[in-house]
């Protein structure tokens, strides 16, 4: 059963099962100022790049980045708390999932449009 978490205005959304899988947003609570703020940053552009060229989920550790470990934990928190990634569990794997079908209803072309502007 989810868990709604009320975090300042915005709502949170997770499937706690075990308690390690963080907070998410809820689609329609997403908001566009902090999408766009994630996406300005290049390693997180990279991320999003990995997510969907690879179609599935991935575990942090298998994106090669050119960040420390621990830079990277905050890029994948900031894509998290932006609502375009979904991070859970599997053992003692982080796995980290685009959700781009949610994405795309909230903000029609908009990851497209990123992906078009990375190849130009």
């Amino acid at each position: 059963m989810p868990v709604v978490q009320l975090v300042g205005e915005d709502a949170m959304v997770t499937t706690r099962q075990d308690g390690r899988v963080p907070a998410h947003p809820d689609p329609a609570a997403i908001d566009l100022q902090q999408v766009l703020d994630a996406l300005v940053d290049p390693v997180r552009r990279l991320i999003v790049r990995e997510l969907h060229a690879a179609g599935q989920a991935l575990s942090c550790g298998t994106i090669d980045l050119p960040v420390s470990k621990s830079t990277a934990t905050h890029h994948f928190h900031v894509l998290r708390e932006a609502g375009l990634i979904r991070q859970y569990y599997i053992g003692t794997s982080r796995m980290n999932e685009l959700r781009g079908d949610e994405f795309e209803q909230a903000f029609p072309g908009l990851l497209p449009a990123l992906r078009a502007s990375d190849r130009g």
